[in-house]
């Protein structure tokens, strides 16, 4: 859904830029909430992993096809703040390497793949966590379920922004019924990416999901036999004139704000990290070469209602990495599986920079306090 330049006026860019870096603004506070010193590697690990699922279109009509927008996944995985600023990073990487999403677009990209996205499937996860019982399960539908709805969400956004800025005259009920229609489709292939991924990380390390704290959390049991000699304490209440018969267990609740006691990790994060840097450097590198070749989504309805007609260049359409491909490697094997791996190194590089500069500033804030 990545909007190309030409496509939305220079008023209403302008406007949706100042939207952008305002929820660019506001992320970068709420974000030094959410890291710490295990997730904020992490985060840079999603948006690169976001950027190499990215480039798997997968068929979802014919001659359609539709890519991982990534807002559920980062939300749920790494906090709504840092979500935000996952996707945004991984839209800026993709616009001035790879000339994928206009330029001048980007503040329309943002808000619309990175903000609404984000926005609407944390809502909803957190909705449908806190109605449901607290199992892992619920975790993985609650996934499922916050990413079908936020791409038809960003289609639904998309069109009110087409509306106020379109440079092409279209009917906005066309537009609007084309791109909820595809974007339906496409939401299914996010939700099933969204929850398979969630849920692998949440049955290795719940702790690390920034939206299972609190879900996957258990009550310690003390379980005591029958055939255990009674402790001075039980003796006493046997004897009191209120005498109850003793439980068989006990229950101690974890202390607020540790959720990650409840359910023991079994594997470090370091394994979780190098886990899902091999992940993306197998899609972006490997897997992304079987993608579907068909426009996604927006390039479908673009051209099939008219409103690429003023469609731009690229500013960066001369870069090296244009069109995810490596210059003068002819190779296409070869070249775009190199362009993927560059890109993965490159959005790991810049996000996780990013990321650890949050967390840097939030300890220095909390020492400064202490």
């Amino acid at each position: 859904m990545h909007v190309p330049d030409g496509f939305i006026d220079a008023p209403v860019s302008v406007a949706t830029g100042a939207v952008a870096a305002g929820a660019v603004a506001v992320s970068l506070r709420g974000a030094r909430r959410e890291l710490d010193e295990r997730t904020a590697p992490l985060a840079g690990l999603v948006a690169a992993f976001i950027f190499a699922v990215q480039m798997l279109n997968f068929p979802v009509a014919a001659g359609t096809s539709g890519h991982l927008l990534g807002g559920a996944l980062a939300a749920i995985l790494v906090g709504p703040y840092t979500g935000v600023l996952c996707v945004s990073v991984v839209l800026l990487m993709q616009g001035v390497l790879f000339a994928d999403g206009g330029l001048t677009a980007l503040g329309v990209n943002i808000t619309d793949m990175a903000l609404v996205t984000t926005v609407v499937a944390y809502a909803l996860f957190r909705a449908i966590v806190k109605l449901a019982p607290h199992r892992r399960r619920t975790v993985t539908v609650a996934s499922f379920v916050a990413a079908l709805i936020s791409v038809p969400a960003a289609a639904v956004a998309f069109t009110a922004i087409y509306a106020l800025g379109g440079t092409a005259d279209v009917a906005i009920g066309k537009v609007f019924a084309a791109m909820v229609g595809v974007h339906v489709l496409i939401g299914i292939g996010e939700a099933a990416i969204t929850a398979l991924t969630v849920g692998a990380v949440v049955a290795v390390r719940p702790d690390l999901v920034y939206g299972a704290r609190g879900v996957t959390a258990r009550p310690l049991e003390i379980r005591s036999s029958p055939l255990a000699p009674a402790t001075p304490g039980a003796v006493a209440r046997a004897e009191g004139p209120a005498a109850e018969p003793a439980a068989a267990t006990s229950e101690i609740p974890e202390p607020a704000g540790t959720p990650e006691r409840a359910a023991a990790p079994r594997g470090s994060a370091r394994r979780v990290w190098w886990a899902g840097l091999a992940a993306a450097l197998l899609c972006a590198g490997v897997v992304s070469f079987y993608a579907s070749a068909s426009p996604d989504g927006l390039e479908k309805v673009a051209h099939d209602k008219g409103i690429d007609q003023k469609k731009e260049d690229h500013a960066a359409k001369d870069s090296p990495l244009a069109d995810y491909g490596v210059k003068d490697i002819t190779d296409a094997r070869l070249s775009g599986g190199l362009a993927g791996v560059i890109g993965v190194g490159a959005t790991l590089a810049v996000g996780s920079g990013v990321f650890i500069v949050i967390r840097r500033r939030r300890a220095t804030a909390e020492s400064g306090r202490g």
